[in-house]
């Protein structure tokens, strides 16, 4: 699939930021991007394959900005806590956690959705941890019942993926929610949630 336009989708990112006044996370995978990258976004995420990368955690400890940690794939719920300690023991404690699903032997979603590790989470730590509904389900037709079940097991937040024309995305288009499907899904969480 489609692997991000590197150093140019900073760029890019980054004048948007200052342009429309928003926020940006995206992915480092290397050391040697971090300080470039934690001037130009204001989250840095670490995906679930750098999860076990104890250098690149230990590095992000030293920057000021939150670090967003996905679950590595076969990571137990013990592990993924104490990869988070590598950042805090390295100074820094803006730490976002994000369960984005284990794997399975079963097909009938991407990954296992594990919002076991959400309730564990928010009773053993103090971190707060969001659920990538969009990563872990790989399709958007049960996404609304999963949000409400994850809000239930305490999750602080969503990370959803929308595409203004799903169709043509360069990757993951069958998880994405175009625009009104979206605004649908808002409509019908936030009524669940009142």
């Amino acid at each position: 699939d489609f692997q991000g336009l590197g150093m140019e989708g900073l760029f890019i990112l980054n004048s948007l930021r200052k342009k429309y006044k928003v926020k940006i996370v995206t992915e480092v995978i290397d050391v040697r991007h971090i300080e470039i990258m934690s001037n130009m976004v204001d989250i840095l995420q670490v995906g679930t394959r750098n999860m076990f990368n104890y250098e690149l955690l230990k590095e992000l400890g030293n920057v000021n900005i939150p670090i967003l940690l996905k679950r590595g794939m076969c990571a137990t719920i013990n592990e993924y806590i104490n990869a988070a300690q590598y950042i805090l023991q390295s100074g820094n404690d803006k730490i976002i956690l994000c369960e984005r699903g284990i794997r399975s032997f079963d097909t009938s979603t991407r990954n296992l959705l594990d919002l076991s590790s959400v309730a564990i989470i928010k009773e053993e730590t103090n971190f707060p941890i969001i659920v990538d509904i969009s990563h872990s389900l790989g399709r958007k037709d049960i996404i609304l019942p999963m949000a409400r079940a994850s809000f239930a097991a305490g999750a602080d937040g969503l990370m959803i993926e929308v595409h203004n024309n799903p169709n043509n995305a360069l990757s993951d288009a069958s998880q994405q929610l175009n625009l009104e499907e979206f605004e649908l899904f808002i409509e019908k969480l936030n009524r669940s949630i009142d």
